[in-house]
């Protein structure tokens, strides 16, 4: 059975940055979002930011309504991500943003980031390198912290 991941929002915002869409794509896995994830795409598409919604992303509605908890703590797309993920019984969502992590750690998630996900096509051989998606990022204007980057490439030997 085919390894199942939620995403939210920002690692989709930073793969389109990175251009890597198509590497992503074709991972072993079986990408979901929750509706709100494809609401919060489809405002910043009509505001102008370059997203879209991959073709190997489903996008699956909440079974219940969103936790006012974890609405108030959280952004929608971060909670709901979390909520779709304990909904569906999967164990592993892709969330880059801090607070999110915390949040779906302290619930027994696991966590990937965009980067992650990166980082795990290079381990399956889909693409060499991994740093030019990192400069694609940070000319697209999404910045990481130095250390984190470069601790990540030492770990891929780059």
């Amino acid at each position: 059975m085919t390894e199942r991941i939620v995403v939210n929002t920002s690692p989709l915002l930073s793969l389109t940055r990175m251009q890597a869409f198509d590497v992503v794509g074709r991972l072993p896995f079986e990408f979901i979002c929750p509706a709100e994830v494809e609401a919060e795409i489809l405002a910043g598409a009509k505001q102008g930011y370059e997203t879209e919604i991959p073709a190997w992303l489903t996008v699956m509605p909440l079974k219940n309504p969103l936790s006012p908890l974890a609405a108030a703590s959280l952004d929608a797309g971060e909670a709901a991500v979390i909520q779709l993920a304990l909904e569906q019984k999967i164990e592993q969502v892709c969330i880059d943003e801090l607070k999110g992590r915390r949040a779906a750690l302290a619930v027994g998630l696991k966590i990937v980031g965009s980067l992650g996900l990166v980082g795990k096509a290079k381990t399956l051989g889909l693409i060499s390198e991994i740093r030019p998606f990192i400069e694609k990022a940070n000319n697209a204007g999404i910045y990481y912290d130095d250390r984190l980057i470069e601790t990540f490439l030492q770990s891929f030997g780059e």
